[in-house]
């Protein structure tokens, strides 16, 4: 056995009391100064990527079609022709000789004529109505396609207006547009009651984090106790009626097990299990439960001394966006790099005429046909010139762009955890609260972030990015080799992936805490880290009590904001709620889950915004609270920094300075 004693010392030694310690260090220096310049070169050369890729790249290859002959649709000379057609019938009729230009007039082709040019597929059999999409013409019609002799139509007609009647298109996105048009004020109402639900949510935990924790872990036990007795009953029939599994038998079909009694009884001992776990934690572990609720209480009023701490979340989703639209644009204008390459193309090249055509070669689509004998031969479009530095380089040039990409994302998550860090470090280290509180605690945990942790923070998001670029990487093998996997080989595949995702959220874990540190004490990454990482493992059974207590009460914080959310769009969009007057009635919509399910997204990304801020007050509070436990004893010269209601949770108490016992 392992004293208490030992596993300290395993684990590190407890913090000092360091008697110049009054909350986040304002006196520190630049870490990991080597790591910040290599992501600043880094940043420059993505920089210069995207330069690159605006100098070589031409986006209108990807925005407006080209003709056959390589000109753009829309812009230019063709700038009164924005549309593509797919099929040039005048090159059918001047190729194919159908019609005749004579010096008299011109003369009428033979059955013969058309048949072999439509059995050749140098003329359409017939032309559908089209409608403009995306610069393309593509196929509109309601109408049936006319018979020609010795060609069968009525399956491609068929196909088609059944495509389009089933889809209707073009009616939905009109119908879609209409819907947003006409609710969208109603949609911004609904995300504003969202924000408003999640914000009371946070700020009334300081008054009911205690009752509606325990509700909700009696809601659990109950849940567990229903399904104890469900599955009770469940084998008691079947027991009786002697249904085994050895009856059954081996079977793909799952559902056939609920009809089994093994199965019931299966689930009987796990859910038993649980119970018993379950009610073992609360009788052991019901002092730590009661820090958790102060510490979530505490976390709820340090949000409500900094409010703006709520909002910064929108500051980080702009950074995000301009990361991601960034990226984007650099993909785009590198993807469309380097001119287009033409060669020729015939759709057999059996067929007498084609023997002497030089098939696969480079043509220019400017030009008139060099052999109009060969049937359908064409001039078709194959890809972007490479043989360029820029084209040779490309696939590392992208590869280089999704490394920015997921380091930059990274960087500004890590900047926002070490901002709101500091920011509630300074509420906790505050001894008189909320007097000794700095004025602007959210700027100068900005400010002190970005002066002096650039570079821990990008050494932390390039770990991090380093194994999610590890997981893309064998997502992708994955995914090309799937047909041709054994299952030796997909097990091991599928172990490998399971371990880089368990090594991304211990990643993910010890970065949020060591950025907590950086921000409180402003030491490098690492020192950082590991200080972080002893610190809880001296303290795992609080961890783990903390973390799932507010890991219920959070995703039953969502759940409330995104269902309430949901149930109001629904009866308001569906006209269900009646007698609010006639200044507000509801919209008259084509398809009302339209609405109803874009206000449940915004519900969840907007819950999810401001519990995010709340969770990592909740951590930032929670190492702090450890640090205070370590450093000071309650004395006149250590006095705690904790709350009251953890003091008396813990029966402890700061000694009063003599002065203020001769005062009372």
């Amino acid at each position: 056995m392992v004293g208490k004693q030992d596993q300290n010392e395993v684990y590190g030694k407890p913090a000092k009391y360091d008697p110049s310690f009054r909350g986040p260090i304002k006196n520190r220096s630049c870490t990991d100064i080597i790591c910040c310049v290599l992501f600043f070169l880094f940043i420059l050369g993505y920089i210069a990527v995207g330069l690159v890729a605006w100098v070589y790249g031409d986006p209108q290859q990807v925005l407006y079609p080209r003709n056959s002959t390589g000109a753009y649709c829309g812009i230019g000379e063709n700038k009164d022709k924005p549309y593509l057609l797919y099929f040039n019938v005048f090159s059918c009729v001047l190729t194919t000789n159908i019609i005749a230009i004579a010096q008299n007039g011109p003369a009428c082709p033979t059955p013969q004529q058309v048949l072999q040019s439509l059995r050749q597929e140098l003329c359409p059999s017939f032309l559908l109505p089209s409608t403009p999409a995306l610069g393309r013409c593509f196929p509109w019609s309601n109408s049936t396609v006319p018979e020609l002799p010795g060609i069968s139509n009525m399956s491609i007609d068929q196909g088609i207006s059944g495509l389009l009647d089933s889809l209707n298109a073009r009616d939905i996105s009109v119908k879609i547009f209409e819907d947003f048009a006409q609710s969208w004020y109603w949609i911004l109402i609904a995300l504003g009651v969202a924000l408003v639900l999640s914000l009371l949510f946070i700020l009334l935990l300081r008054l009911v984090a205690g009752p509606l924790v325990f509700v909700l872990i009696i809601g659990v036990l109950g849940v567990l106790a229903y399904g104890i007795y469900h599955s009770w009953e469940e084998y008691r029939v079947l027991r009786d009626k002697g249904a085994s599994i050895s009856q059954l038998g081996f079977t793909t079909n799952l559902s056939a097990y609920s009809s089994v009694q093994e199965t019931w009884l299966a689930a009987l001992i796990v859910l038993a299990v649980l119970e018993g776990i379950l009610l073992l934690m609360l009788i052991f572990l019901r002092q730590r439960i009661r820090i958790a609720i102060a510490l979530l209480e505490e976390a709820s009023r340090a949000v409500g001394q900094m409010m703006s701490t709520m909002f910064y979340p929108l500051f980080t989703f702009v950074l995000l966006l301009v990361c991601i639209a960034y990226w984007a644009m650099t993909a785009l204008y590198l993807a469309t790099s380097g001119q287009p390459q033409y060669v020729f193309w015939a759709p057999n090249v059996s067929l007498s005429g084609c023997e002497n055509v030089p098939m696969n070669t480079s043509c220019n689509p400017m030009d008139q046909p060099v052999n109009s004998s060969c049937p359908g031969l064409m001039c078709i479009f194959q890809g972007y010139l490479s043989t360029g530095l820029v084209q040779r380089s490309l696939f590392n040039l992208q590869i280089y762009g999704v490394l920015g990409l997921f380091w930059t994302i990274n960087w500004v998550l890590a900047l926002g955890q070490c901002v709101l860090a500091g920011a509630f470090a300074s509420f906790y280290w505050a001894f008189h609260k909320p007097r000794d509180i700095p004025t602007f605690p959210l700027s100068s945990a900005f400010l002190r972030t970005l002066r002096y942790h650039t570079g821990s923070l990008a050494f932390g998001a390039l770990i991090l990015t380093l194994v999610q670029i590890a997981r893309v990487i064998l997502e992708y093998i994955d995914n090309k080799l799937r047909g041709t996997q054994n299952p030796m080989a997909r097990c091991i595949m599928c172990c490998f992936k399971c371990c880089l995702w368990c090594l991304e959220k211990f990643i993910k874990f010890l970065n949020r805490n060591a950025y907590i540190m950086i921000a409180i004490y402003g030491k490098n990454f690492c020192v950082s880290a590991k200080n972080a990482f002893m610190l809880l493992m001296r303290n795992i059974v609080r961890v783990v009590v903390l973390d799932k207590v507010t890991d219920l009460l959070l995703f039953f914080g969502k759940l409330l904001v995104v269902g309430g959310v949901g149930v109001l769009s629904f009866f308001f969009f569906t006209g269900r709620i009646q007698g609010l007057g006639k200044d507000i009635e509801s919209p008259q919509l084509n398809y009302y889950w339209l609405p109803i399910m874009t206000s449940i997204l915004g519900a969840y990304v907007i819950a999810s915004g401001f519990f995010s801020v709340f969770g990592m007050c909740v951590d930032t509070l929670f190492l702090c609270f450890l640090e205070d436990l370590e450093r000071n004893d309650g004395s006149v010269d250590r006095p705690y920094y904790m709350s009251r209601a953890l003091l008396k949770i813990l029966g402890k108490k700061n000694e009063v300075p003599p002065r203020d016992k001769r005062k009372k």
